[in-house]
């Protein structure tokens, strides 16, 4: 199994990222997915964790037949939240026996359910130290270009980042929209004496109807790009706002390949079709169809 430090070490890295299926039909769609972008030979893939023993299980089975069954290079998302400090340990451990190298430490988001458990350790930095203290593990944290929506400022946001890096390997960031954002990110932590690799996340907006949910997931559609959708949509309707979704998330990557970044990570929602037609126009894919 390849460790993401490195890979990040020889080269640029593209990712993608995955949710485990909650029904047959996720399934499904996932085990299509993965069939599709296979053949982009990502550098790796991660797979997220919303915390609790269903989606412990759910993770750690779809890691580790991604690592048995397939190509992929899968890296294991683990959080903080609804877990002692022991059971953290546990599925280190587990992991660790059952070969996963890369791991995200994550906090987590608050628990939102009547009776569940914050979790014995609060931030994700706590958890990288764990997994330190476990050992074997190639690791990244989360970035936010914008702020963490709990941070109480940017400079707070930046110190607790430049802290966590110091003790992981890499991060990757929250998607956004705008490349300065990610500049200043670095310029940040640069100023912190921090160089470690900062993978940008991107997801492209794909309908209008997406908008109010990224902005509730911390990233906020700028004012521009929403204008671009919707001239979009008056010209061409749905087909046009894809269209220009795809057009602006593929001129945002390479900006940020020409602004020296790593790589790219790609949230793919457990589809294909936009990430593989991003490849395409990127030269990254040239010879692989975008149908499906």
């Amino acid at each position: 199994m390849a460790r993401i430090a490195d890979l990040l070490s020889a080269g640029k890295t593209y990712s993608f990222e995955f949710f485990p299926p909650k029904s047959d039909a996720e399934q499904a769609t996932l085990t299509r997915t993965l069939h599709e972008l296979e053949p982009l030979q990502p550098s790796f893939v991660s797979v997220t964790y919303r915390g609790g023993a269903a989606s412990r299980g759910r993770t750690f089975d779809l890691v580790t037949a991604m690592l048995h069954v397939t190509r992929l290079q899968p890296m294991a998302h683990l959080t903080c939240v609804g877990h002692t400090r022991l059971e953290l340990a546990e599925i280190l451990v587990d992991y660790r026996k059952a070969g996963i190298e890369n791991l995200m430490a994550l906090g987590g988001d608050p628990p939102q359910a009547p009776g569940d458990e914050p979790g014995e350790l609060r931030h994700a930095l706590e958890l990288v130290e764990l997994a330190r203290a476990v050992g074997g593990f190639s690791i990244g944290v989360a970035a936010h270009p914008a702020g963490h929506p709990a941070s109480p400022d940017m400079e707070a946001d930046r110190d607790r980042l430049a802290e966590k890096l110091a003790h992981a390997d890499f991060a990757v960031t929250q998607f956004f929209f705008d490349a300065e954002l990610y500049a200043s990110l670095l310029d940040d932590l640069a100023r912190r004496a921090m160089t470690k690799p900062v993978l940008p996340g991107i997801m492209p907006v794909t309908s209008l109807s997406s908008i109010p949910r990224m902005a509730q997931m911390g990233s906020p559609v700028p004012e521009w790009a929403q204008a671009r959708l919707r001239a979009a949509a008056s010209r061409g309707g749905s087909e046009a706002v894809r269209a220009e979704g795809i057009a602006m998330a593929t001129e945002l990557c390479r900006a940020l390949l020409d602004l020296g970044a790593p790589g790219l990570h790609f949230y793919t929602l457990n589809r294909s079709t936009a990430t593989r037609e991003i490849y395409r126009a990127l030269g990254l894919a040239p010879t692989l169809s975008a149908a499906g």
